[in-house]
């Protein structure tokens, strides 16, 4: 019990020798322990500071990119809207002008129809009036060549030539 009674009273030999160790804890401490210690905490301050100051321009640079891709979305949809609207005029304008090619090359043809429809009734009419007057000189001819007293044979003559004409 001695030896618990004197850990319980303070002496002056264990108070200065006590004082000495921890002077000597603290001296070394300061010297090798604080300085790394406080290096590293400080370091590792910094690098969570340059953590964050990288991670805030990352969402900056993030944001600012996603703005240019938003950007050239659009622009590509605008792109798109004016060559689609580029394309839609210029099948209208071809099949405006395939309609009036057509329009036209139909009046050709119909113009040309007509003048040949023309042609050949001008023929006809001019192969009828030569029919009708070869046969009006035949039937002169035959007229002629006979010798007829009176009218009434001439008639007679006349419409038997007419009745012929009309069968041949």
């Amino acid at each position: 019990m001695v030896l618990l009674n004197s850990l319980f009273e303070p002496s002056l030999g264990l108070i200065v020798w006590t004082t000495v160790a921890f002077i000597l804890i603290w001296v070394l401490l300061g010297k090798f322990a604080w300085k790394p210690i406080v290096s590293a905490l400080s370091n590792r301050e910094q690098k969570i500071a340059d953590a964050l100051s990288e991670a805030d321009k990352a969402r900056q640079e993030m944001a600012s990119l996603k703005a240019d891709h938003q950007r050239l979305i659009n622009e590509a949809k605008e792109e798109r809207a004016k060559i689609i609207k580029e394309a839609k005029e210029i099948k209208d304008n071809i099949i405006a002008q395939a309609k009036e090619d057509a329009k036209q090359e139909a009046g050709k043809i119909r113009d040309a129809a007509q003048a040949d429809i023309e042609n050949q009734r001008m023929a006809a009419v001019i192969e009828v009036k030569n029919s009708v007057g070869k046969t009006a000189i035949q039937l002169a001819e035959q007229v002629l060549g006979r010798e007829l007293s009176n009218r009434k044979e001439q008639e007679k003559f006349v419409e038997a030539q007419v009745k012929n004409i009309k069968l041949s």
